[in-house]
């Protein structure tokens, strides 16, 4: 779990050979929980080769009309779980907007799995890391990739699981390193889930905004460290099957095109939305990335994040 960071150095500091880079993906061997599902690989598409992109929503929150809404992401559990063990708190509501944050899972070249976060911002749309579906190691393609919406202690609705049709991704890691400002994608996925879970806007705030803004901002993510020791005595399905959740997390400081941010994270959190309550609705306003680690120390220094102003981008065929 990451600590308290410190991020009073230069980013190039940061990125030299003391210091480690690690992407927030859980490329391992999982046991998948869903039911297998056969489908051809996704239409991979680079940022460049886009044009003007007509996988966008309007940036617009959507709560369907029968879901309900809650501000309580622990809503709805009756596991007798004491609060404040940790920064981060099971996401155990069903309701909106927690609805619309969900698994990503993923089948790599050489049929290992792996998993990630992402979150619905149009019907048919996710937003993720490219490193969620592009092995920055190899940058291999993933074979198949799956969106698992709301899923709690490992339960997931089968009927609900949509495959990942065509993606477009921001970077292929090509140049090298693993942290990249452009480590964002969007997946359209084959079932509109938005209509039913719902869906979170999407705003590219100023980076002096979000930074002004100290302790206003929450995030979800499917950490593989998650639930930890003291929470897994009311879990069945093991880590990285239930979200964590933390409210009052900071954007702290933009360098180099990053924004650093302090929100707890690890891995299994890549892809995973840092929210905004914006005139009482969410907005994703950056997107959790990687972290940076004091290899000598044993010490996580800093969490990145990348800027969504690439879907204004994107919209303007920039």
């Amino acid at each position: 779990m990451t600590k308290q960071p410190i991020y009073k150095q230069p980013l190039a500091l940061f990125l030299s050979g003391i210091i480690g880079v690690s992407t927030f993906s859980y490329w391992a061997s999982v046991q998948a929980q869903t039911q297998t599902q056969q489908s051809t690989p996704p239409k991979f598409t680079s940022f460049k080769n886009a044009g003007q992109s007509k996988l966008l929503g309007d940036g617009k929150p959507f709560i369907p009309d029968n879901l309900g809404q809650s501000v309580k992401p622990n809503e709805g559990g009756k596991r007798g779980i004491p609060g404040e063990i940790d920064y981060r708190t099971p996401m155990l509501s069903k309701k909106y907007p927690w609805s619309a944050i969900g698994r990503v899972q993923g089948t790599t070249a050489d049929a290992g799995s792996y998993h990630c976060t992402g979150a619905l911002i149009a019907e048919d749309l996710v937003l993720t890391n490219s490193h969620c579906v592009i092995d920055p190691d190899t940058g291999k393609l993933s074979q198949q990739i799956l969106f698992l919406p709301n899923v709690i202690d490992g339960q997931v609705n089968v009927k609900d699981v949509a495959t990942v049709e065509q993606v477009i991704y921001g970077t292929d890691f090509k140049d090298g390193g693993k942290l990249n400002p452009n480590d964002w994608a969007l997946m359209k996925i084959n079932k509109p889930l938005g209509r039913k879970y719902g869906y979170l806007g999407t705003k590219a705030l100023p980076s002096a905004t979000l930074i002004r803004n100290q302790k206003r901002l929450f995030f979800v993510g499917y950490s593989g460290d998650f639930p930890t020791v003291k929470y897994q005595q009311y879990f069945t399905a093991g880590t990285g099957w239930t979200a964590s959740f933390q409210a009052g997390c900071s954007i702290v400081q933009e360098e180099e095109n990053f924004l650093l941010h302090d929100c707890d994270t690890a891995a299994g959190s890549s892809g995973g939305p840092i929210i905004a309550m914006i005139n009482d609705e969410p907005y994703v306003v950056a997107l959790n990335e990687g972290e940076i680690k004091d290899l000598r120390a044993h010490k996580d220094l800093i969490n990145v994040a990348v800027k969504i102003d690439f879907l204004d981008k994107l919209a303007a065929n920039k």
